[in-house]
Protein backbone atom coordinates (compact mmCIF):
# COMPACT_ATOMS: atom_id res chain seq x y z
CA UNK A 1 0.00 0.00 0.00
CA UNK A 2 1.41 3.59 -0.79
CA UNK A 3 1.95 5.77 2.27
CA UNK A 4 0.26 8.54 2.40
CA UNK A 5 1.30 12.42 2.66
CA UNK A 6 -0.16 14.17 5.76
CA UNK A 7 -2.13 16.27 3.40
CA UNK A 8 -3.56 12.78 2.07
CA UNK A 9 -4.47 11.29 5.56
CA UNK A 10 -6.08 14.28 6.73
CA UNK A 11 -8.49 14.21 3.36
CA UNK A 12 -9.42 10.65 3.62
CA UNK A 13 -10.10 11.06 7.87
CA UNK A 14 -13.19 10.97 8.49
CA UNK A 15 -16.16 9.81 11.21
CA UNK A 16 -17.07 6.37 10.06
CA UNK A 17 -20.28 5.25 11.07
CA UNK A 18 -20.42 1.83 9.58
CA UNK A 19 -17.39 -0.81 9.04
CA UNK A 20 -16.96 -3.73 8.12
CA UNK A 21 -16.75 -7.13 9.79
CA UNK A 22 -13.27 -7.59 9.05
CA UNK A 23 -10.78 -8.37 11.89
CA UNK A 24 -7.77 -5.49 12.49
CA UNK A 25 -4.19 -6.85 12.71
CA UNK A 26 -3.07 -6.60 16.46
CA UNK A 27 0.39 -5.86 14.76
CA UNK A 28 -0.89 -3.34 12.63
CA UNK A 29 -2.78 -1.65 15.53
CA UNK A 30 0.10 -1.50 18.00
CA UNK A 31 2.54 0.14 15.15
CA UNK A 32 -0.03 2.71 14.90
CA UNK A 33 -0.11 3.24 18.62
CA UNK A 34 3.45 3.20 19.02
CA UNK A 35 4.23 5.78 16.43
CA UNK A 36 0.82 7.80 17.78
CA UNK A 37 3.13 8.09 21.20
CA UNK A 38 5.50 10.43 19.79
CA UNK A 39 2.07 12.93 20.15
CA UNK A 40 3.20 16.48 22.24
CA UNK A 41 2.00 17.46 25.60
CA UNK A 42 2.73 19.88 28.09
CA UNK A 43 5.66 19.40 30.54
CA UNK A 44 6.17 15.68 28.46
CA UNK A 45 2.98 14.22 31.23
CA UNK A 46 1.81 11.94 28.38
CA UNK A 47 -1.45 12.44 30.41
CA UNK A 48 -3.27 9.48 28.29
CA UNK A 49 -4.04 6.19 29.28
CA UNK A 50 -5.39 3.63 26.67
CA UNK A 51 -7.54 0.72 26.88
CA UNK A 52 -7.60 -1.71 23.73
CA UNK A 53 -10.78 -3.82 23.67
CA UNK A 54 -11.66 -6.16 20.58
CA UNK A 55 -13.39 -9.50 20.24
CA UNK A 56 -15.49 -11.22 23.22
CA UNK A 57 -14.72 -8.36 25.91
CA UNK A 58 -16.07 -5.95 23.21
CA UNK A 59 -18.99 -7.47 22.46
CA UNK A 60 -19.55 -7.83 26.31
CA UNK A 61 -18.97 -3.85 26.53
CA UNK A 62 -21.50 -3.22 23.61
CA UNK A 63 -24.36 -5.23 25.18
CA UNK A 64 -24.03 -3.99 28.25
CA UNK A 65 -24.09 -0.27 27.21
CA UNK A 66 -27.02 -0.84 24.64
CA UNK A 67 -28.87 -2.14 27.64
CA UNK A 68 -28.18 0.97 29.83
CA UNK A 69 -28.84 3.01 27.01
CA UNK A 70 -31.96 1.71 26.65
CA UNK A 71 -32.82 1.67 30.47
CA UNK A 72 -31.10 5.02 30.93
CA UNK A 73 -30.91 7.40 27.86
CA UNK A 74 -29.95 10.32 29.74
CA UNK A 75 -27.15 8.54 30.74
CA UNK A 76 -25.73 7.18 34.25
CA UNK A 77 -22.38 9.58 34.80
CA UNK A 78 -21.81 13.18 34.65
CA UNK A 79 -18.38 13.50 34.89
CA UNK A 80 -17.79 16.29 32.15
CA UNK A 81 -20.72 17.74 29.73
CA UNK A 82 -19.98 16.96 26.18
CA UNK A 83 -21.42 20.04 24.82
CA UNK A 84 -22.01 23.32 27.09
CA UNK A 85 -25.49 24.35 27.46
CA UNK A 86 -26.59 26.87 25.97
CA UNK A 87 -25.08 25.83 23.00
CA UNK A 88 -24.81 29.15 21.10
CA UNK A 89 -24.14 30.41 17.18
CA UNK A 90 -22.48 29.28 15.28
CA UNK A 91 -21.95 26.35 17.27
CA UNK A 92 -25.19 25.71 17.64
CA UNK A 93 -25.97 25.57 14.09
CA UNK A 94 -23.06 23.55 13.00
CA UNK A 95 -24.00 20.61 15.09
CA UNK A 96 -27.70 20.84 13.61
CA UNK A 97 -26.37 20.93 10.14
CA UNK A 98 -24.02 17.83 10.93
CA UNK A 99 -26.70 15.39 12.04
CA UNK A 100 -29.47 16.46 9.57
CA UNK A 101 -27.00 15.49 6.95
CA UNK A 102 -26.10 12.26 8.62
CA UNK A 103 -29.58 11.50 9.11
CA UNK A 104 -30.85 12.61 5.52
CA UNK A 105 -28.10 10.31 4.23
CA UNK A 106 -29.81 7.32 5.82
CA UNK A 107 -32.86 8.72 4.91
CA UNK A 108 -34.47 9.38 8.40
CA UNK A 109 -36.72 12.16 8.62
CA UNK A 110 -36.96 14.60 11.49
CA UNK A 111 -40.07 13.16 12.64
CA UNK A 112 -39.41 9.72 12.98
CA UNK A 113 -37.66 9.88 16.25
CA UNK A 114 -37.97 5.98 16.76
CA UNK A 115 -35.42 5.51 13.48
CA UNK A 116 -33.36 8.38 15.53
CA UNK A 117 -32.99 7.33 18.32
CA UNK A 118 -32.38 3.73 16.97
CA UNK A 119 -29.45 5.31 14.90
CA UNK A 120 -28.11 6.94 17.91
CA UNK A 121 -28.11 3.74 19.79
CA UNK A 122 -25.60 2.05 17.06
CA UNK A 123 -23.07 4.19 18.77
CA UNK A 124 -22.85 2.25 21.09
CA UNK A 125 -22.11 -0.87 18.69
CA UNK A 126 -19.26 0.95 17.68
CA UNK A 127 -21.22 1.14 14.46
CA UNK A 128 -19.84 -1.87 13.91
CA UNK A 129 -16.07 -1.87 14.34
CA UNK A 130 -14.43 -4.56 15.95
CA UNK A 131 -11.93 -2.62 18.04
CA UNK A 132 -12.74 0.16 19.97
CA UNK A 133 -9.92 2.18 21.99
CA UNK A 134 -11.05 3.90 25.16
CA UNK A 135 -9.40 7.08 26.28
CA UNK A 136 -8.69 8.33 29.71
CA UNK A 137 -7.24 10.76 31.77
CA UNK A 138 -6.25 11.23 35.33
CA UNK A 139 -9.25 13.10 37.76
CA UNK A 140 -7.28 16.46 38.57
CA UNK A 141 -5.76 16.78 35.49
CA UNK A 142 -6.90 20.43 33.77
CA UNK A 143 -8.41 21.49 30.28
CA UNK A 144 -4.17 22.11 29.01
CA UNK A 145 -3.79 18.10 29.08
CA UNK A 146 -7.24 16.98 28.27
CA UNK A 147 -6.00 19.00 25.21
CA UNK A 148 -2.98 16.84 25.06
CA UNK A 149 -5.46 13.93 24.91
CA UNK A 150 -6.71 15.14 22.03
CA UNK A 151 -3.39 16.02 20.13
CA UNK A 152 -2.60 12.25 20.82
CA UNK A 153 -6.22 11.22 19.41
CA UNK A 154 -5.68 12.87 16.02
CA UNK A 155 -2.22 11.71 15.68
CA UNK A 156 -3.58 8.40 15.97
CA UNK A 157 -6.27 8.88 13.47
CA UNK A 158 -3.58 9.70 10.88
CA UNK A 159 -1.78 7.16 11.74
CA UNK A 160 -4.57 4.51 11.13
CA UNK A 161 -5.03 6.00 7.81
CA UNK A 162 -1.62 5.69 7.01
CA UNK A 163 -2.40 2.11 7.73
CA UNK A 164 -5.50 1.52 5.35
CA UNK A 165 -7.99 1.55 8.94
CA UNK A 166 -10.57 4.20 9.71
CA UNK A 167 -11.71 5.02 12.98
CA UNK A 168 -14.32 7.17 14.96
CA UNK A 169 -13.76 9.22 18.01
CA UNK A 170 -17.18 8.63 20.62
CA UNK A 171 -17.34 10.86 23.44
CA UNK A 172 -21.03 9.14 23.43
CA UNK A 173 -19.27 6.13 25.88
CA UNK A 174 -18.49 8.82 28.55
CA UNK A 175 -22.47 8.96 29.94
CA UNK A 176 -22.25 5.24 30.80
CA UNK A 177 -18.61 5.37 31.88
CA UNK A 178 -19.69 3.31 34.86
CA UNK A 179 -20.54 0.36 32.56
CA UNK A 180 -17.72 0.68 30.54
CA UNK A 181 -15.45 0.93 33.36
CA UNK A 182 -16.63 -2.23 34.90
CA UNK A 183 -15.13 -4.16 32.22
CA UNK A 184 -11.70 -2.19 31.98
CA UNK A 185 -11.16 -2.10 35.62
CA UNK A 186 -9.29 1.50 34.97
CA UNK A 187 -7.31 3.17 38.42
CA UNK A 188 -10.14 4.95 40.71
CA UNK A 189 -8.39 8.04 39.41
CA UNK A 190 -8.99 7.57 35.77
CA UNK A 191 -11.96 8.84 34.07
CA UNK A 192 -13.24 7.74 30.92
CA UNK A 193 -12.99 10.77 28.28
CA UNK A 194 -13.83 9.12 24.63
CA UNK A 195 -13.70 5.81 22.41
CA UNK A 196 -12.51 5.38 19.53
CA UNK A 197 -13.88 2.71 17.08
CA UNK A 198 -10.99 1.31 14.53
CA UNK A 199 -11.66 -1.00 11.75
CA UNK A 200 -12.33 -0.94 7.91
CA UNK A 201 -14.99 1.42 6.29
CA UNK A 202 -17.92 0.06 4.33
CA UNK A 203 -17.83 1.72 1.13
CA UNK A 204 -21.14 1.54 0.23
CA UNK A 205 -22.89 2.49 3.23
CA UNK A 206 -24.24 5.68 2.46
CA UNK A 207 -23.86 6.86 6.06
CA UNK A 208 -19.93 7.20 5.25
CA UNK A 209 -20.19 9.31 2.20
CA UNK A 210 -22.64 12.49 3.09
CA UNK A 211 -20.75 15.79 3.02
CA UNK A 212 -19.39 16.47 6.17
CA UNK A 213 -19.27 20.14 6.07
CA UNK A 214 -16.57 22.72 7.21
CA UNK A 215 -16.21 26.40 8.05
CA UNK A 216 -13.88 28.91 5.56
CA UNK A 217 -11.15 29.65 6.27
CA UNK A 218 -11.67 33.24 6.52
CA UNK A 219 -14.64 32.77 9.20
CA UNK A 220 -11.91 31.02 11.50
CA UNK A 221 -8.72 32.11 10.99
CA UNK A 222 -7.41 36.09 11.25
CA UNK A 223 -3.96 36.90 10.43
CA UNK A 224 -2.10 39.51 12.75
CA UNK A 225 1.26 41.52 12.19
Amino acid sequence: MKSLTVSEAVAARRSVRAFLPTPVDEAVLRRALERALRAPSGGNLQPWRLRVAAGALLERIKAAVVQRALERPEGETADYPIYPSPLASPWRERRYQAGEALYASLGIGREDRAGRRAQFLNNYRAFGAPVVIFFYVRRGHGAPQWADVGMMMQTLMLLLREEGLDSCPQEAWAPYAATVDAHLAPHEDEMLFAGLAVGFRDPDAPINRFEVARAPIDEIVSFHA
